[in-house]
């Protein structure tokens, strides 16, 4: 089974690569989708994938980076948009 979700960072996100370390956790666990940084200072990811390890890729995300401090993660279901890779935009 799969998932396909919107979710939005806050905190110590910017300037400390979380999007990279994003990008190379959503590879490993070979999630779809795209990360980027928003004006507002947030990330926002859309990732597609298997449920079990869409759990692992959230709780990493949960976290991110040891040298970044998440304050808030929210999270909501979305169509399948069926993307071919996960890339940094």
């Amino acid at each position: 089974m799969k998932k396909s979700y919107s979710i939005r960072v806050s905190g110590k996100v910017q300037g400390v690569g979380f999007r990279f370390y994003t990008h190379k956790k959503a590879n490993e666990l070979e999630m779809k989708g795209f990360v980027k940084n928003m004006r507002d200072g947030s990330v926002y990811i859309e990732v597609e994938g298997n449920t079990g390890r869409m759990d692992e890729f959230i709780s990493w995300v949960q976290h991110g980076p040891e040298w970044a401090r998440v304050d808030k993660l929210s999270k909501q279901e979305k169509p399948f948009e069926d993307f071919d890779d996960f890339v940094i935009r």
